[in-house]
């Protein structure tokens, strides 16, 4: 849903990217950096109940990661590398933002319909995100779904700010729904596949 918005983001990252790319900084570096700040803010902050401060800085590494595709543009550095390596490390940091929010609710944080909540989502959005690779590989389109990835981690980290912030019942409703959005999510991909492999259609 939030890919529309890309071209007029773009307007504002690609200046920035090109400032950045004059420094000598690469995409696949920017790429690392952002993936390593967005674990090293999960798995520091919220395993200690610092969900705010934790939100505040994956959030930091969340936005500077957005300019390794504005580098990779301006300096023509695309590829297929370049690719592989950032929708990888996007799973990384995913992965890590639900492993301390369930790291701390199976610890001090003791809630554990919060625990299997988190896990939920991690698993369902490693399944969204496995559904469309596959399809791809397969030569199908699944570039479908209400809750893509954006829309995923505005979710989570928006509900874990607010419950930093001492919000009752923040993260309950937004682990709530994203469970929801991602179940339909996965259930658009999978019928999305199914009805193209059943039409035999194959992407050229």
């Amino acid at each position: 849903m939030l890919n529309r918005l890309r071209p007029a983001l773009a307007k504002v990252v690609t200046p920035i990217g090109r400032t950045l790319a004059r420094t000598g900084v690469t995409p696949n570096m920017i790429t690392v950096t952002g993936t390593a700040g967005v674990a090293a803010g999960a798995l520091l902050f919220y395993p200690r109940g610092e969900l705010f401060w934790g939100t505040v800085a994956i959030t930091a590494f969340v936005f500077f990661d957005m300019f390794d595709g504005a580098v990779a543009r301006v300096t023509g550095k695309t590829g297929t590398w370049g690719a592989f390596l950032d929708s990888t490390m996007d799973r990384v940091g995913d992965a890590a933002i639900f492993a301390g929010l369930i790291l701390w609710f199976t610890g001090a944080g003791d809630d554990a319909p919060l625990a299997w909540l988190a896990l939920f989502c991690l698993v369902a959005g490693v399944v969204i995100s496995y559904a469309k690779a596959r399809a791809e590989g397969l030569g199908l389109k699944c570039d479908v779904g209400i809750a893509e990835r954006s829309e995923r981690l505005i979710i989570s980290l928006v509900a874990a700010g607010l419950h930093g912030l001492g919000v009752p019942y923040a993260l309950h409703v937004g682990l709530s729904l994203l469970a929801v959005l991602s179940t339909v999510t996965v259930a658009q991909r999978f019928h999305t596949v199914h009805q193209q492999s059943s039409a035999g259609q194959v992407a050229s």
